[in-house]
């Protein structure tokens, strides 16, 4: 979200411009968000989603209208009930009195309550802190970094849309630069701390004519000025201003003073955040990309960046493995049998280490002797293997896998070394990812997150550092392949959809996305196209990730496939929407002719077993079992209704029912509904079938026989239950540490508003 320097007291209107034309303009826009957010606007609906982007740039435009439109904000807001009269004094006791509701009501208030806390003690903190992180600029008491990842699917979206966002994406960041963030982060703190009587247009001359180095030295002196405050008791408003006032004369030195402006005060742009935008083409390259994200290659030499969380050796190890260095460490496969006599004897002798006594053998020394064992247990022969640097970098140090650093009962690697307690590790790196695209998109970063959850239960490397953020602005270019061919725009949407029916403000801004955006990519360039579309899409996305922090869980589910070839291997794969299974075609003659025959008689489809549990209103587990004939069948694991329960799968089941009659034999069509978490299908007669996960026809598995579906569990779960049990195999519940990791695997998409869970 673009925002200025408000004045929280006082603000004027240019005297150009007319004040009652002003707020008649700006009233007419806040009351068509407001009638958009009501579902009461549908003569606008090709313009949903630029009501809110076009308020804001009149804003910027104009900063000084800012209190006109919070003056109209607070008049909407006194209507509602839940909102006091006193609405600026009690802000803060309201969102402190959310906590007590559930969630997400409790964890926006928390939120909320935290920033003006902040903001009240030192005015500009957050501004501050939102630009450090999203430029990664130097800063030792704000070390946060924060980075938005844009993944798109180049077989799912058309080139000229992708080709679009990175002119885009591009273009919003060119004009920046390291030492344009730093000034913009001096003069609004400078401006929120000092107010009128700060001449910010001699502030802003000063800095530009400043060299880089002098720039970053005033930065670092805000900076932490602006974190001490509030830090080791110093909360005291009037101290805070005084140290920024200091800073500030210091910085003007000798420029002339009172020029302040007497229109009050001048808006500081926020700068646009760092974004990337990757063609998804590789499995891995969501974890490799955050893995590059946290420790990059250009930087994995450098002993500082490392030295925090590895030990000497450790960072020895890390240097002498990068790709950049000039030496290469090599992992090296041993050939012998480890068997010290199958070892080759020591031949070479030992010289004297003392003037030795004629006739009598000289003994070796003590050091002699400790080489010459040393050189009797090496092991020679070995087979090298380079490691890629990024491996390199992951596994080495993969070993921090709990906040000490160390895991536990790690010994010393040098004789001598005492472990010394390092320090806990943070989650200094926040990573946001936006998806773009259909439900396909969703189904490949499930089966993403799914593999690096398996990863880090494996080896952590990522959980203890990174704060990842999923986000999903729904694209649908209109292209048939590779969904099928009845499937429409709506039904490849079904989690946006959903998203949009539990968050308004989602709908409203995100979800009218799905067909503005390849409009927008199509437009022929022009100066129009140029002024709507370059800060448009970024600015979006720029305020769906600062502003979306409330995530809705979706469970992501498992499958199990067995096929009809006994040699072929099982295959277990995950789905997050649904999953699609038809009757395959008979590839063979004679196969072909006795299913023709058998069709005529029993009528059309395979007959299969089906075993399920039902979900019941008392939450008890019923086991069912049928066997019917059936064409195909269809699950659903995103509800069509808010209230209806996340983690369970809508079954439907296109039954194939014989009638007998006078005329003859006919066949009709039922579907069979219910809802199961866990379902097995089975062909009896080994009747192949198709299987098809998230829409995807990329994602069709044939010859299937049989598939077990059930939620997917949680990979660490699965380890710490399966090391739990070699100690307690008659443990049927769950003990220990089981009991407080969580046992599914929740796939979280941010949101405005989030939903009751």
């Amino acid at each position: 979200m673009r925002s200025s320097v408000q004045c929280p007291t006082s603000c004027s209107l240019s005297p150009a411009m007319d004040s009652s034309e002003v707020e008649s303009d700006i009233l007419r826009r806040v009351r068509a968000l407001l009638r958009e957010l009501d579902g009461h606007h549908p003569s606008c609906q090709s313009d949903r989603g630029m009501l809110r982007w076009t308020l804001h740039k009149k804003i910027d435009q104009n900063p000084s209208t800012s209190c006109v439109l919070v003056r109209i904000l607070v008049k909407e807001l006194e209507r509602a009930p839940c909102i006091p009269d006193e609405l600026c004094a009690r802000v803060y006791d309201f969102c402190k009195r959310l906590l007590t509701l559930p969630k997400p009501f409790c964890t926006i208030g928390l939120d909320y309550a935290s920033r003006l806390q902040v903001e009240r003690t030192a005015p500009g903190t957050l501004y501050q802190r939102m630009v450090i992180s999203e430029q990664s600029l130097p800063s030792a008491p704000f070390p946060y970094q924060e980075k938005i990842f844009i993944f798109a699917d180049p077989e799912l979206l058309p080139e000229a849309i992708c080709n679009a966002l990175v002119t885009d994406t591009e273009a919003a960041q060119v004009s920046q630069s390291p030492q344009g963030c730093m000034s913009c982060v001096v003069t609004h703190a400078l401006q929120a701390a000092l107010g009128d009587t700060c001449d910010i247009h001699g502030l802003r001359a000063r800095l530009q004519a400043l060299p880089p180095g002098d720039v970053e030295h005033w930065f670092q002196q805000v900076v932490a000025a602006m974190e001490g405050t509030g830090s080791e008791g110093d909360s005291d408003r009037g101290q805070h201003t005084a140290r920024l006032e200091r800073i500030y004369h210091d910085l003007l030195g000798s420029s002339p003073a009172g020029n302040a402006p007497q229109e009050g005060l001048q808006g500081t742009p926020l700068p646009n955040p760092s974004i990337s935008f990757h063609l998804w083409t590789e499995d891995e390259q969501l974890w490799k990309e955050l893995v590059l994200f946290l420790r990059p290659l250009s930087q994995s030499c450098e002993p500082d960046c490392l030295g925090q969380e590895l030990d000497p050796l450790e960072m020895q190890d890390m240097l002498t493995d990068c790709g950049c260095c000039e030496q290469s460490r090599f992992s090296v496969l041993s050939t012998d049998s480890g068997i010290e006599r199958d070892l080759p004897a020591q031949e070479e002798p030992c010289g004297p280490c003392a003037p030795c006594v004629p006739s009598v053998p000289c003994a070796p020394c003590a050091p002699c002797a400790a080489d010459s064992e040393r050189s009797r247990l090496h092991r020679k022969g070995g087979i090298k293997k380079k490691l890629s640097p990024l491996e390199s970098v992951a596994l080495l140090q993969a070993g921090s896998a709990v906040p000490g650093g160390k895991p536990p009962g790690k010994l010393p690697r040098r004789a001598g070394m005492s472990p010394e307690p390092a320090a806990p590790l943070q989650r200094l790196h926040t990573a946001r990812v936006v998806l773009l695209g259909d439900d396909r998109i969703l189904g490949r970063l499930a089966q993403a997150f799914h593999s690096l959850r398996k990863r880090e239960a494996r080896r952590v490397f990522l959980t203890p550092r990174l704060n990842l953020q999923l986000y999903h602005i729904p694209v649908v270019a209109g292209l048939p392949h590779p969904a099928a061919d009845h499937t429409g725009p709506e039904e490849l949407c079904e989690v946006a959809g959903y998203l949009s029916r539990a968050d308004p403000w989602y709908e409203s801004n995100i979800n009218t996305l799905c067909h503005m955006i390849p409009k927008l990519a199509t437009m022929p360039s022009s100066t129009s196209r140029a002024l709507v579309t370059d800060l448009f899409l970024p600015d979006v996305i720029a305020y769906y990730t600062r502003m979306g922090t409330q995530p809705v869980c979706f469970q992501v589910h498992s499958v199990k496939v067995l096929f009809r070839d006994p040699a072929q291997d099982p295959a277990e794969d995950v789905f997050l929407t649904e999953l699609l299974t038809q009757v395959q075609d008979s590839p063979s003659h004679r196969e072909l002719n006795t299913t023709k025959k058998k069709s005529s008689l029993d009528g059309p489809g395979i007959d299969i077993t089906v075993t399920y549990r039902k979900v019941v209103l008392s939450d008890r587990q019923k086991e069912l079992a049928l066997s019917l004939r059936s064409t195909g069948l269809l699950m659903k694991a995103i509800p069509a209704e808010e209230a209806e329960d996340l983690g369970c799968l809508s079954v439907t089941i296109t039954e194939i029912i014989r009638i007998n009659n006078l005329a003859g034999r006919s066949f009709s069509a039922v579907a069979n509904r219910f809802k199961t978490r866990n379902i097995k299908i089975r062909s009896p007669d080994q009747r192949p079938f198709t299987v098809r996960l998230d829409k995807d026809s990329r994602r069709t598995y044939r010859d299937v026989i049989s598939l077990e579906v059930s939620p997917c569990l949680e990979p660490s779960y699965c380890l710490q239950k399966t090391r739990t049990m070699k100690f307690s195999p008659h443990e049927t519940e769950d003990v220990g540490l089981v009991k407080y990791l969580p046992k599914s695997l929740l796939l979280p998409i941010n949101t405005f508003a989030g939903v009751m869970q």
